[in-house]
């Protein structure tokens, strides 16, 4: 769970299409470019509001900073033909340095993330925050082919159209590039 793995976890993140057509909204609030849900080399824990889904990540690395990275998030109000989020809870940790895949149990979509760096593995451990909704959804999944093409690349990567849905995300870990 590297920053290479994370520069490809957020990259290969499984999304689910829910039923109803194709809206689109507009350029995602972040805050303020500066504004990072944590610092590097130290953990964090990011959620969204009750009933708000992650709907955009963004993420810039820095090699000289232990090989880590800057996360940002946004959220949005799921569908309303989801209904009303029924529970939410953690997901089982990825361990750092490690290569893993996760996405979440019982038809969940992704409301947060935890995370831990280790300098002894230059890498983070991860954990989903997940909740899910009184009505399920009819969708497929598949991973997005939006990633960065080099481990340490930014990247940004937004849900374009309302009614996809974040579930979950792969990574690789490689001792070579940390």
């Amino acid at each position: 769970m590297d920053l290479i793995l994370l520069c490809v976890f957020l990259p290969l993140v499984t999304v689910a299409w829910g039923q109803y057509g194709d809206y689109y909204y507009g350029p995602y609030n972040y805050g303020d470019n500066d504004e990072w849900v944590n610092v590097y080399r130290q953990g964090f824990n990011f959620q969204c509001p009750h009933g708000q889904v992650i709907v955009a990540i963004r993420s810039v690395f820095s090699k000289k900073e232990g090989s880590d990275r800057l996360w940002n998030y946004a959220c949005m109000p799921a569908s309303q033909s989801l209904g009303e989020p029924t529970e939410c809870w953690w997901e089982e940790i990825n361990r750092a340095g490690t290569e893993w895949y996760q996405t979440c149990s019982n038809n969940g979509l992704v409301a947060g993330f935890q995370s831990q760096y280790f300098p002894s593995v230059l890498d983070r451990e991860w954990q989903f925050y997940c909740c899910r909704y009184s009505r399920r959804c009819p969708y497929s999944c598949w991973l997005t082919t939006e990633y960065p093409g080099h481990y340490g690349e930014d990247m940004d990567m937004m849900m374009y159209t309302y009614d996809y849905y974040i579930r979950g995300a792969t990574t690789t870990f490689s001792a070579v590039d940390r």
